[in-house]
């Protein structure tokens, strides 16, 4: 019996990984839990608030740039899961119904050699905080031992991010040089939006995506390109 199929040693895995961690290594630690366990090249999670995906963490540098690319364009599987509240399986981003949903997501995937990514929400229906995200060079679904599995992991990331949370609620310093670094990103976008909109005479919508089709052609992070607008380093010309 494959080692996904037992929920136990799913748990114990688990267990392992994040022994002795910091909690802000914790998520880390539970996106190479989820390659150990499950049959995917790479895993990474990202907390989502306003539309607007902040990455936290991935277990590898090309996940790490797909997860940028995702909160960079503001569409891709993690972005509808979040929105939605369900999950969001991509069997294929090179077939028609994957790569026609989010095109330029899963073309950059497929370049990267990506051929299928799966959203997990983090929290539930009325509440998501984000999404855990799995990638998988190789086309397919999840079998039901691996989906299992898989929310299994997701149950374990949100409890380390609610963990987290509640540790710069109390003070603790790990919780809140994370939750601060966080919150600094989204505000920061967030303001970038609000120059663009002064600038162009445009709603927070368009602002919004007016900031991130200039990250994109400049391959900059969405935060990235907020940073250089809010700096006055850059700008946008109604004309």
């Amino acid at each position: 019996m494959r080692a996904v199929s037992d929920q136990d040693r799913v748990a114990q895995v688990l267990a392992e990984e994040i022994r002795g961690a910091d909690p802000a290594e914790t998520p880390g630690r539970l996106c190479h839990a989820a390659v150990r366990l499950l049959p995917v090249t790479g895993a990474s999670v990202s907390l989502t608030a306003d539309g607007v995906a902040v990455p936290l963490s991935a277990s590898s540098p090309r996940v790490e740039y797909l997860m940028e690319v995702q909160a960079t364009l503001g569409d891709g599987p993690c972005l509808t899961a979040a929105a939605t509240g369900d999950p969001v399986f991509a069997s294929d981003l090179t077939a028609a119904r994957d790569a026609l949903r989010w095109p330029v997501y899963a073309q950059q995937a497929a370049a990267a050699g990506i051929r299928a990514v799966y959203a997990l929400p983090l929290g539930h229906r009325t509440v998501c905080v984000g999404t855990l995200d799995l990638y998988r060079e190789a086309p397919g679904g999840l079998d039901v031992a691996d989906l299992d599995a898989a929310r299994t992991v997701a149950d374990e990331m949100t409890r380390a991010l609610t963990a987290l949370s509640r540790g710069a609620d109390s003070g603790r310093g790990d919780g809140d040089t994370w939750l601060r670094g966080m919150i600094a990103h989204h505000d920061e976008i967030h303001q970038a939006v609000g120059m663009v909109m002064a600038q162009l005479g445009v709603t927070a919508d368009e602002a919004l995506a007016r900031l991130r089709a200039r990250a994109f052609a400049q391959g900059r992070t969405l935060v990235d390109a907020a940073h250089e607008v809010v700096g006055r380093r850059q700008g946008f010309d109604a004309g």
